[in-house]
């Protein structure tokens, strides 16, 4: 018996990293999972493999929810499972981002969870499950991540107002906040192997031995399991609350 027998569930930028891993182990526990990302042949070959079906899915764009949301339907049943995963960083001073970078790191990790939301819950039976990634800068600041935080802390928000006014139906909805994490996104080199083994090791293993307590960067598969924890009856009890994954770092600052 796995966490999620007869669960259906939707997971967005689910073509790699962290989304890549909640498909991959909502799968296993028994969850129908529909892949949906932007990387289409990504998203199509982990769906083939974890035996899903997959949805090109802009989470900006209105319509492609709606068409998500009725694939999953018509696949598998109504969605009683929801992880907006899909997210992007850009990493600029706020004397020097452009509105429009601003306004597009918006439009995916802040309005695609609003649109995700929205879309999916209001055919989402009682008692489903809806996880938002926001992040470890959801609760403090960070320099030349301005766009990013401001999102993610208004990520927080929705899921506070999403948990109070569909806890009526027992839709629980809460937020995972992972800190750095070893993705593509914290580190670009991923998409390039050669430049991963020549150049990462050093620079960036170093500065989060020195910034995060735990002495190293989580991985895609530990925010997977807590994601996991979220959408299963584990956390039957739990809403509206965000739930820091950082290795430590959040809790303050360590004097050698």
């Amino acid at each position: 018996m796995g966490k999620l027998d007869g669960r259906v569930v939707l997971v967005t930028g689910a073509a790699r990293g962290q989304g890549e891993q909640e498909a991959r182990l909502f799968a296993a526990e028994g969850a129908r999972v529909l892949v949906t990302d932007v990387l289409d042949e990504q998203g199509e070959a982990l769906a083939g493999e974890i035996g899903a079906r997959y949805a090109h899915l802009d989470v900006g764009r209105e319509e492609d929810w709606e068409a998500a949301v009725a694939l999953a339907e018509e696949t598998y049943g109504p969605v009683d499972g929801l992880v907006n995963n899909a997210g992007i960083l850009r990493f600029n001073s706020l004397l020097d981002t452009p509105l429009d970078e601003f306004m597009e790191v918006l439009r995916v990790n802040q309005v695609g969870c609003f649109l995700g939301i929205r879309t999916v819950a209001r055919n989402m039976p009682d008692g489903g499950t809806i996880v938002n990634t926001a992040s470890y800068t959801a609760l403090t600041g960070m320099a030349a991540v301005g766009a990013y935080a401001a999102g993610k802390h208004a990520v927080l928000g929705l899921t506070r107002v999403a948990a109070l006014e569909l806890a009526g139906r027992g839709i629980r909805v809460n937020a995972v906040c992972p800190g750095a994490v070893d993705t593509a996104m914290t580190d670009p080199a991923l998409l390039d192997p050669d430049a991963r083994r020549e150049g990462r090791t050093g620079a960036l293993d170093g500065l989060y031995r020195r910034l995060v307590p735990l002495g190293r960067i989580g991985r895609p598969e530990e925010v997977a399991r807590l994601a996991l924890f979220l959408t299963s009856d584990d956390s039957s009890y739990i809403t509206g609350q965000p739930f820091v994954i950082d290795g430590g770092w959040l809790a303050g600052v360590t004097v050698a």
